[in-house]
């Protein structure tokens, strides 16, 4: 028969322990330490707009986590795109590759999205040529302009 002595599970527990205080400490990083020196600490998102119309075309800046920039909105776009991240799931993937879409057409608007999300690097185009994309677009909003209001004069 299988006998267990406390002295080798006394041991064992130990190594555990010792070990999960190890792991712990290699992975306790400071917030901000990979970005590099002199990086601003969270996540960084450039916005160009174009034929959106007045006052919402432009280039902006967006830093998240705290939410800074001179993006119009840099709180509300920082929430949608935090709210739109999943694990395992790339919040900026474009429309899935064959694709049933409506054909309506939204506008001469788009939007590219560059910069760096959850460690992980952006590059991403909108526009509003099918439905499809037109609800990509208004996912988004308001880290892009709301086209889908009321008439625009």
């Amino acid at each position: 028969m299988f006998q267990v002595t406390r002295i080798p599970a006394a041991r064992l527990l130990g190594a555990a322990a010792l070990s999960a205080a190890a792991l712990a400490s290699v992975c306790a990083v400071p917030s901000g330490a990979a970005a590099g020196p002199g990086a601003p600490d969270g996540d960084h998102l450039t916005v160009t707009v174009r034929d959106a119309g007045p006052g919402m075309d432009g280039t902006y800046e967006l830093y998240c986590h705290p939410a800074a920039g001179d993006h119009p909105d840099a709180e509300g776009a920082c929430a949608v795109v935090d709210g739109d991240t999943r694990w395992g799931q790339e919040v900026f993937a474009p429309v899935p590759e064959g694709s049933v879409c409506t054909m309506q057409y939204g506008g001469p608007a788009t939007a590219h999205v560059t910069g760096t999300w959850a460690g992980r690097p952006v590059d991403a185009t909108y526009d509003r040529r099918d439905g499809c994309e037109i609800s990509r677009w208004d996912r988004m909003v308001p880290l892009l302009p709301d086209l889908a209001g009321p008439a625009r004069s």
